[in-house]
């Protein structure tokens, strides 16, 4: 872990300390990042930071994030004086206190800005992320009172491009698993309760046989997380259907499960990142992958990076693709037998 950067938790969750020595008398300030635990809202507070740090040089930036974000991602941005892995990470449920899992974050500083959610009505449905934010703002005491992320004040620099600076091991490790062939990384689906929001094995395998076609002795570098029982992000796929593919892609390599920083270095190797939406496609630009999505589901790709992205889009009067939150329409049984699935997959 780089000196300068603290990730704090209490309640069993890993605690690193480093270098404790603070430059006397620099402004600070306190990115209140809080929000739910996927890796895309991680980064989006990175780059808040980032944007805070540019703007202001001699100022000391930290972050608050919740715990069961991949608060490690921090420690590759050496210009973050702190990072704060708050242990209270329910969203749309109020478990635990958060009133005392902020015990740990200073109470004074010179800037505290929030989350932009903090403030939309729309949020007040969320039990555990109301709770948190009305303890946050009677626990800090910033000087300059409570701001929105991307505002001023402080300065901001927005557009920055942020660039994760990923441990050698990581590096290392993927070396190792890629054995210096070119390689696109794939994650076949993203975090949703939806398995209908993300193509079929079937569509996989016509799509993934494709590219292998067209582009021989390429890998196929596979990425996701099955592993139950954890408050982290978990891909809605299923081991017999990554299974499935292994099988029908001889170029294929199973990159499941393993550690976050290794997986976030094969897609850095990679000449090309590939998915339907998912917040890990944030990481993979901000290890400067480009990104190619098959776009559908809740969300669109806003996350403008200052690397190449494109969304494959279908005919929307067709195939309906966005919600935003509202329920998509759902075939019951696609053409592959594999549904329901949404009309955009």
């Amino acid at each position: 872990m780089r000196m300068g950067s603290r990730i704090t938790a209490r309640g069993g969750i890993r605690s690193v300390a480093v270098d404790e020595r603070r430059p006397s008398g620099r402004p600070t300030l306190l990115v209140n990042y809080w929000y739910a635990h996927l890796v895309g809202h991680a980064i989006e507070g990175l780059r808040y930071a980032l944007g805070y740090r540019a703007a202001n040089p001699e100022m000391e930036v930290s972050l608050l994030l919740n715990a069961g974000t991949p608060v490690e991602l921090a420690t590759c941005c050496p210009s973050l004086a702190r990072t704060f892995a708050v242990p209270f990470v329910h969203f749309g449920r109020l478990v635990g206190d958060p009133a005392a899992a902020l015990a740990d974050v200073p109470r004074r500083w010179d800037y505290v800005v929030d989350n932009h959610r903090a403030y939309l009505p729309s949020h007040d449905a969320y039990a555990g992320f109301r709770g948190f934010y009305d303890a946050a703002h009677l626990h800090l005491e910033p000087g300059h009172g409570f701001g929105l992320c991307g505002a001023a004040p402080p300065a901001y620099a927005p557009h920055q491009q942020l660039r994760l600076d990923l441990p050698d091991e990581a590096r290392n490790a993927a070396r190792r698993i890629l054995r210096g062939r070119d390689t696109i990384s794939v994650v076949l689906a993203g975090h949703s309760d939806a398995r209908a929001f993300y193509p079929s094995v079937s569509s996989w395998t016509l799509i993934l046989g494709e590219l292998s076609r067209r582009h021989p002795g390429v890998a196929l570098a596979l990425i996701g997380k099955l592993g139950p029982g954890t408050a982290r992000s978990t891909t809605r796929i299923d081991r017999a259907e990554v299974d499935r593919l292994l099988q029908a892609l001889p170029t294929a390599i199973d990159c499941f499960d393993r550690p976050l920083m290794e997986q976030l270095a094969v897609v850095e190797a990679s000449r090309l990142f590939l998915s339907p939406h998912t917040g890990f496609g944030f990481a993979a630009v901000s290890v400067g992958t480009p990104w190619l999505t098959i776009s559908g589901g809740q969300w669109h790709e806003g996350f403008m990076n200052g690397v190449a992205f494109y969304s494959v889009l279908p005919d929307v009067k067709r195939y309906p693709c966005f919600a935003w939150g509202c329920p998509l329409p759902l075939i019951e049984l696609d053409e592959d037998g594999e549904g329901p699935r949404t009309p955009s997959m």
